[in-house]
């Protein structure tokens, strides 16, 4: 694997590449790293691609502007197709988790010429509505906690995480795995009626271990990415969700074009938004499948969390292999 810090849409981003063949880029959401692809960039390489994955804007050791409109959509889906033109690639796939499935469902519906297919694991695409996700949110949880409207006040979720980094991180990712999914239906009184002015780390959960998908060697690496960064810029990236509302206000209603593959984990935190989760793919298919003009591939794990391609990662490199030989063939 080597790494490169490369010139994108004006800033430094630093990227890790293995391999050769098409283009394979890999997008991390929050609060992760190039480093959550650590299982797939070999096996995808290894499959005869060159895999790639990059430090997203504001996090590890890619720039870090100050600034919140910096970490729109927009600006981020034009750093994909910097990072792309920086390694010499017309065209690319694109594969995201988390924040990084809408960073590439919105890089690929603004360049279609450019995004030949596209991956999103946990998120789902979803076209831009009627009201911005800020004012949604604000009616649905009225009255309750919802970490996206805590984390629109600048400095506090950032002071919150920075009093411990390790100790932030091992509650977000115990929390929102499998494990700590299932002790969260165990207590949901606890966890899911939280005063509307609690902190994002209250009614989280600690362990005595770690689980299997993660060694503390593992988390002490990505606690080195953040003790780079900070938390300012990743958690920008949800205060810019008034900008995205009117940077694409011509793509409302706008299906996604290219051939798509959605992967989530049957205990996936995402999928229980609407209080009783997915059944199966089929269920799946039947809520988002017309958003997508060609929706290849539903894959639902068993017994998988949030972080998805970490936690079943023999699984999730089946599942992009055989996408990725559908697309390319």
């Amino acid at each position: 694997m080597e790494f490169k810090v490369l010139d994108a849409n004006g800033i430094k981003i630093r990227t890790a590449i293995e391999g050769e063949g098409p283009l394979v880029l890999m997008v991390h959401g929050w609060p992760e790293s190039w480093y959550s692809w650590r299982h797939q960039i070999p096996k995808i390489a290894e499959a005869g691609y060159t895999a790639a994955a990059f430090d997203v804007r504001g996090y590890g050791e890619s720039d870090k502007p100050h600034e919140i409109n910096a970490y729109s959509l927009k600006n981020i889906s034009n750093d994909v197709i910097g990072v792309m033109d920086a390694l010499e690639f017309e065209k690319a796939i694109l594969v995201g988790h988390d924040w990084g499935a809408p960073i590439v469902h919105t890089t690929a519906l603004l360049n279609e010429d450019r995004i030949s297919a596209v991956a999103g694991l946990s998120v789902p695409y979803s076209p831009r509505g009627e009201m911005s996700q800020i004012e949604l949110f604000k009616m649905v949880f009225e009255g309750k906690f919802f970490y996206i409207l805590y984390f629109q006040k600048e400095g506090e979720a950032e002071a919150e995480f920075e009093k411990d980094m390790k100790k932030g991180l091992e509650l977000t990712y115990f929390s929102g795995d499998a494990r700590g999914m299932l002790k969260r239906f165990e207590n949901s009184a606890e966890t899911l009626d939280k005063d509307p002015n609690s902190k994002f780390l209250e009614g989280t959960f600690e362990f005595d271990v770690y689980p299997e998908w993660i060694s503390e060697e593992e988390m002490d690496y990505f606690v080195s990415q953040f003790e780079i960064s900070g938390m300012r810029g990743p958690i920008n990236r949800y205060r810019a969700l008034e900008i995205d509302f009117e940077d694409l206000k011509d793509f409302k209603d706008a299906k996604l074009k290219q051939p798509a593959s959605f992967i989530t984990g049957s205990l996936d935190p995402v999928n229980f938004f609407n209080g009783v989760g997915y059944k199966d793919a089929d269920d799946i298919k039947n809520t988002i499948g017309g958003y997508y003009e060609n929706l290849v591939d539903i894959q639902m794990i068993e017994g998988a969390g949030h972080w998805v391609q970490q936690e079943k990662p023999e699984e999730v490199n089946k599942y992009l292999l055989d996408f990725l030989k559908k697309v390319t063939r």
